[in-house]
């Protein structure tokens, strides 16, 4: 019989919800934005290459913060600083464009230390018995949040005149991680234990025989994907139909199969046999990018949208799972948690920005639609090699540990 979630992961649920919701609402359509104030495939692609190269390096500088002392500060200035993001961006107005590298270097460090700080919580809050509940809830609200808000701001962007929708949904969004800062307030300090060992990942993909030789380049095969679809798919609805209200509509439909999908891989995942619906996963989200070859328009790239939301969980919750069971797998390895997600990070963040590369490569080269779906195929087909560096841990049972003790 499943666990159930105790009062700490649940509160630590609502937070990441409440982050989920505001960068729902206005994290959507900044690419949008900054295309617009632009004109550019390249400018997106600057401040997405920043935000995540800058969010790597944060994770890896500030390992030591949260290893070392308590990582709740550096979960709040972490949602701090993506509020102050969407303030300077209600600032800076068009003149954005020309801000596109400092603003993804804002918002990658408030990215780096809300996440690391995260993943080191969820990773005490959960074990092996309920990690997989925890993944499918969070996935589930996650969707729930990506259904109503990127719908509600397209209404609002494209009923008002110029700027003043984005101001509005921009002002929402700060309001929302002002909530999700009080809220924190409510999980309990965690002060680290140990020195932080700056080395430590680098030692594990130098060691023969360590889990992380393969697990390193399976995560690093999610960023690939990660890197060009979290920006490129919004992107290319809008300038599909030319309205922000129609990119709300497809977040709101896919979000909503996604959060269907997402419950019920949640509840009937430990029944499954990992190795083939992992592999069922990793095909599917590839295959639905091939009716994008036939015509780049709404419906089609909505056929993608939904398959994708119906296959990933297949994917990203076993993908998500399995690590931090690795990571968890002993005492010893528990109490380097906070240099293993960076490891985790490091290897997300290589994959990215690989992923990015190519992107920019293409994109300074030639934009037509048809390229733009052979990239998207290229970095899509990416997962499917993360899924043979994952085999070995798929059909593993990892035994349950005793959480650490941080308060």
């Amino acid at each position: 019989m499943a666990k159930t979630l105790e009062r700490q992961a649940v509160l630590l649920l609502v937070v990441q919800a409440l982050y989920g919701i505001s960068t729902a609402l206005s994290g959507t359509f900044v690419p949008v934005y900054l295309w617009k104030s632009s004109g550019s495939y390249l400018v997106i692609g600057w401040f997405t290459f920043a935000q995540y190269a800058l969010g790597g390096l944060v994770f890896w500088l500030a390992g030591k913060w949260v290893k070392e002392y308590n990582k709740m500060h550096s979960l709040r200035t972490g949602i701090a600083l993506s509020g102050l993001f969407y303030c300077v961006v209600l600032f800076l107005g068009e003149g954005a464009k020309n801000w596109a590298v400092p603003l993804g270097i804002l918002s990658g460090i408030a990215m780096g230390l809300f996440w690391l700080a995260f993943n080191v919580v969820y990773f005490e809050v959960t074990d092996p018995d309920t990690r997989d509940r925890y993944n499918g809830w969070a996935g589930l609200l996650g969707s729930a949040a990506g259904i109503l808000a990127p719908w509600i701001s397209g209404l609002i962007i494209t009923s008002m005149k110029g700027e003043q929708g984005y101001r509005i949904i921009f002002m929402l969004s700060l309001a929302i991680f002002a909530i999700g800062v009080v809220l924190s307030f409510w999980l309990k300090k965690r002060h680290g234990e140990g020195s932080y060992q700056w080395t430590l990942g680098f030692k594990q993909l130098a060691e023969r025989g360590n889990p992380w030789r393969r697990l390193f380049p399976a995560i690093a095969a999610q960023g690939v994907r990660e890197g060009v679809f979290m920006f490129l798919v919004g992107l290319t609805v809008y300038v599909a139909t030319r309205t922000e209200s129609k990119l709300g509509l497809y977040s709101l439909i896919t979000s909503l199969v996604a959060l269907i999908s997402f419950g019920v891989a949640g509840k009937w995942m430990s029944k499954l046999r990992l190795t083939w619906s992992m592999l069922a996963g990793v095909v599917m989200i590839a295959a639905v990018i091939l009716p994008l070859f036939w015509e780049v328009s709404y419906s089609t790239l909505l056929l993608f949208g939904i398959g994708t939301s119906l296959f990933l969980p297949l994917y990203m919750i076993p993908m998500t799972t399995k690590v931090f069971d690795v990571i968890g797998r002993d005492q010893e390895s528990a109490a380097h948690r906070e240099e293993f997600i960076v490891l985790r990070e490091m290897a997300l963040t290589a994959g990215r920005l690989l992923g990015l590369t190519a992107y920019l490569i293409v994109m300074s080269t030639h934009h037509s639609p048809k390229t733009m779906t052979w990239l998207m195929l290229a970095v899509g087909l990416a997962p499917i090699a993360g899924w043979w560096w994952m085999k070995p841990f798929l059909h593993q049972r990892v035994a349950r540990r005793q959480r650490p003790q941080t308060e």
